[in-house]
């Protein structure tokens, strides 16, 4: 069990006026099995003229607001507190092997099991491909627990594929991370997922943060942590465990769950329409910080 304050600042700054913008942001941490979300508050400048709460379709907090003084910075902070709790050791030999669970969750009356379905299907950032199929069958042989071959498709990208901030954006196509073996969080989280469905799978992107320590000797710089991504595979009778392709593991009690979906195109931290502003910088600082119990 781990106690967190985070805070998460978002900074754009314009070349020219926005007139007004519209903005929609996933920056709340949920409340699961995984973690008690205890309190969030969010400040804009400038301040909003309209703003309100919402739970998605997926669940999450979204918090969407609207400036409609023109304005040349907009500066969102959102600070939470939130207890984490240490994940329960279990035997992952146990899980269904993955060839039954399509069948199983297509069969099943359950919610849960129904509710999986939507998980195997493309979505916006991950489309269904060959390569995928054979890239996931890499590991997944003939009545492998899905769990023990989620964690080792887990490990295989922390091993096999270099975290380069520099060889990715956003728009980079899947595709080239599979060739090149190269991104980061979000690229990793991306393939593992296009490899898991395409064997039918259920999985989710998540995204959150995770506490990060400084090298020893060293003092951890204000604003140096950043948000994450992972995935949430699926298995009936047993529900959706978290992997972490980026760090070759399943999480822990310091990952903090904000925002679920298909990809990461339905949980971006913060996005909206503006009119105006020419060319924008954006700074992000993010704080992970212990608190003591």
């Amino acid at each position: 069990m781990a106690d967190f304050r985070v805070i998460h600042k978002t900074k754009y700054s314009y070349d020219d006026m926005v007139a007004y913008c519209h903005n929609m942001a996933h920056m709340y941490p949920l409340t699961t099995t995984h973690q008690d979300c205890y309190r969030t508050h969010v400040t804009v400048n400038p301040k909003p003229v309209v703003s309100s709460f919402r739970r998605d379709y997926f669940g999450n907090q979204v918090f969407l607001f609207s400036v409609e003084d023109p304005h040349r910075f907009l500066e969102v902070v959102v600070e939470s507190t939130v207890r984490t709790h240490q994940s329960f050791d279990f035997d992952l030999t146990k899980s269904t092997p993955w060839e039954f669970i399509y069948q199983m969750i297509h069969e099943s009356s359950l919610d849960a099991d129904l509710q999986a379905i939507e998980f195997i299907q493309p979505s916006p950032f991950i489309s269904a491909k060959a390569s995928y199929s054979d890239f996931a069958k890499l590991i997944f042989t003939d009545n492998k627990p899905v769990f023990v071959g989620a964690l080792e498709l887990t490990k295989y990208i922390f091993e096999n594929f270099s975290y380069d901030p520099k060889a990715t954006t956003i728009n980079t196509p899947l595709e080239q991370v599979l060739l090149e073996k190269k991104g980061v969080c979000q690229d990793f989280s991306h393939l593992m997922i296009a490899a898991l469905r395409s064997l039918k799978i259920p999985c989710r992107y998540v995204s959150g943060y995770l506490e990060t320590f400084p090298p020893p000797g060293i003092q951890k710089l204000q604003g140096s942590d950043a948000t994450h991504a992972w995935v949430s595979v699926y298995c009936p009778t047993l529900g959706w465990f978290d992997f972490d392709p980026t760090n070759g593991k399943l999480i822990t009690e310091e990952y903090i769950i904000t925002a679920i979906g298909r990809d990461y195109s339905d949980v971006s931290p913060l996005k909206g329409i503006l009119f105006g502003g020419g060319k924008h910088k954006l700074k992000v600082e993010v704080d992970v910080i212990r608190e003591q119990i």
